[in-house]
């Protein structure tokens, strides 16, 4: 007796966690998408070493851009502008081109992560030093 409880008690069990998530969604309206614009999201980091595995970040912010631009980056509207002209390449962006900078050797890695346009996006950059970061021109990268 006592075995046959415990199954019917185990069978009853399973019929729930199986089919109860079930009943509301076969009556339910298809859902509205929540916007029409592609999620553009990002993390950006900061940290002081040669790669970020490495380090931890120094500093963080994040930056929104769709469906407007907001975020703890200091120039979210700048930065989305930038971003959306290179058409999301953060490479281009990062390129310091002709810098008058120290040949010192104090390395900073930044990282952006998150979705640009609705794809998945993972970057990671190590300038030589600090000037050479900022020489990138780029709002981006200036936080």
């Amino acid at each position: 007796m006592r075995n046959t409880a415990r199954w019917a008690a185990t069978l009853g069990l399973t019929a729930t966690a199986v089919c109860g998530p079930l009943t509301g969604s076969a009556l339910a309206a298809p859902a509205a998408p929540a916007s029409l614009y592609a999620p553009s999201a990002l993390v950006l980091t900061l940290g002081h070493g040669e790669s970020a595995a490495a380090v931890s970040p120094a500093r963080a912010v994040t930056l929104t851009c769709a469906p407007g631009p907001s975020g703890s980056h200091p120039a979210p509207a700048a930065a989305c502008a930038e971003l959306r002209a290179a058409g999301g390449d953060l490479e281009l962006l990062a390129d310091p081109g002709d810098a008058w900078c120290t040949r010192q050797y104090d390395p900073v890695v930044v990282t952006v992560d998150g979705v640009w346009q609705g794809k998945r996006v993972s970057y990671e950059r190590t300038f030589s030093n600090e000037c050479v970061k900022n020489s990138s021109g780029s709002a981006l990268f200036a936080f």
